[in-house]
């Protein structure tokens, strides 16, 4: 609850900044505009203005007309008309058109210039004539009613903008911060299972050394305290390197893999003959079968590839049961490259398979295991860019399924390993003649998650 409260609260703060930054520059934009077209208008008006005297700077004042001359000519009448007086130069001034206004007293150039006239601002301008000055002006109450006119479609998009962008930015910061609160929950409950994991063979230590020192015991004694610390100790060791791992696999991301090309093919067959001693002490038959003559190339860490494959196939040897069998399967074509390790176990069950890769996830309380290698196998899919498929086997155990995009051939410089020679008995590839692999089962139900794989452990 307080994650989300502290989620909203941060995508309100940050809408709220973006809103002020868009806003602020609304409001430049919009004071530059209406800047912009009050210098045109008033450019606009004194050329008018200027051709109106050059016009009749010729002729004398007492042969003006005395009616006011529209800006744009009688066939515009909404234009703002020119107003004519003249100025003997003492500062005075004399109307010459009839409804030309009292102008104040000025010292006229011939510079454009505004005044105010009875709260009515006008744009006027003089020339030098054979009396005096003769001057010309403009009322800018047009200027006054563009100004309005763009008043209120100004302040209407504003509200709106206001509106849109905080709107808009509330929801991308609230979508932008679910994953880290997705994360903050994920690395929270990591955090609980890794401390409760650690935890119990550090317990188990403390109460073996405080109990072998409570009183003198015999030689045989010590040694067996001393064996089952050393087993706990080992426990911890194994958590340690895994949560080691998959630090570094999160660090390091997609980029141990960008450089590197792996023939999946060549890793599997290293894999099964690596596995074939673990196989036979369970009583498990192990197989490796790649199909097609052709490597199975994938832009991939060749050392990721085979941590993957070694935690398919110990835990399919796991669950495979005695007498059971595991098979290796690599395919592909022209675009993308499968590995599938089926085995004869029973199976994960439809309602475990979307937290099959939890990290300290388990699906037996069998002892050996710490619920972390499937999430080791799932970050490296992630970070190779496969995808992950969860199904039913034919066999009527698991199939775990990845699939990769294929590339073309091996770079310069990249190391993958690469199969032994095998021949016809080579170790996984056939079984013994007297153990044939079991005849496959019906096909049972599939379902298919993670695609691309999620944080899940079997």
């Amino acid at each position: 609850m307080n994650t989300r409260r502290s989620r909203r609260l941060h995508a309100a703060r940050v809408a709220t900044v973006a809103t002020v930054v868009v806003m602020t520059c609304y409001l430049i934009a919009v004071l530059s505009l209406n800047l912009l077209v009050a210098r045109r208008l008033t450019e606009q008006a004194d050329a008018r203005i200027a051709a109106r005297l050059s016009g009749l700077i010729v002729a004398s004042p007492a042969t003006l007309h005395a009616q006011p001359i529209h800006a744009g000519g009688d066939s515009d009448p909404d234009d703002a008309p020119i107003l004519l007086w003249s100025s003997t130069g003492s500062g005075g001034s004399t109307a010459i058109s009839g409804d030309a206004p009292r102008l104040p007293r000025h010292v006229w150039t011939t510079a454009p210039t505004t005044v105010v006239v009875n709260d009515t601002a006008f744009r006027v301008q003089a020339v030098r004539s054979r009396t005096g000055w003769l001057i010309g002006g403009e009322s800018l109450a047009q200027l006054a009613r563009v100004r309005s006119a763009l008043l209120a479609p100004e302040i209407l998009f504003g509200l709106a903008l206001l509106l849109v962008v905080y709107g808009g930015s509330l929801v991308v910061g609230l979508r932008a911060s679910a994953p880290l609160e997705i994360v903050q929950r994920r690395q929270a409950e990591f955090t609980a299972d890794a401390s409760h994991e650690l935890r119990t063979p550090l317990s188990v230590i403390e109460a073996e050394v405080e109990l072998t020192l409570s009183r003198e015991r015999s030689p045989e004694e010590y040694r067996a305290v001393l064996g089952r610390i050393a087993g706990e100790g080992h426990r911890l060791r194994h958590i340690v390197d895994e949560l080691l791992w998959l630090a570094r696999a999160d660090d390091e991301g997609t980029d141990a893999h960008r450089e590197q090309r792996t023939d999946v093919a060549a890793v599997a067959s290293i894999c099964g003959e690596r596995f074939q001693p673990v196989a036979t002490a369970r009583q498990v038959i192990l197989l490796v079968d790649a199909e097609g003559a052709n490597p199975y190339w994938i832009e991939a860490n060749p050392s990721w590839i085979d941590r993957l494959l070694g935690v398919l196939v110990d835990n399919a040897c796991k669950y495979a049961g005695d007498g059971g069998y595991v098979r290796v399967t690599v395919r592909g074509n022209a675009t993308r490259v499968v590995l599938q390790v089926d085995d004869t176990g029973p199976g994960i069950p439809l309602d475990q398979r979307a937290v099959v890769f939890d990290r300290f996830h388990r699906g037996t309380n069998e002892p050996g295991g710490v619920g972390l290698g499937l999430a080791i196998a799932d970050s490296v899919v992630r970070a190779s860019g496969g995808t992950w498929s969860v199904k039913s086997s034919p066999s009527g155990g698991t199939r775990m399924e990845v699939s990769w995009r294929r590339v073309s051939g091996r770079r310069v410089g990249a190391e993958s390993p690469q199969p032994a020679i095998a021949g016809p008995d080579a170790v996984g590839r056939n079984p013994s003649p007297d153990r044939p692999p079991p005849t496959p089962g019906p096909d049972g139900s599939s379902d298919q998650v993670g695609s691309p794989a999620r944080d899940r452990g079997r």
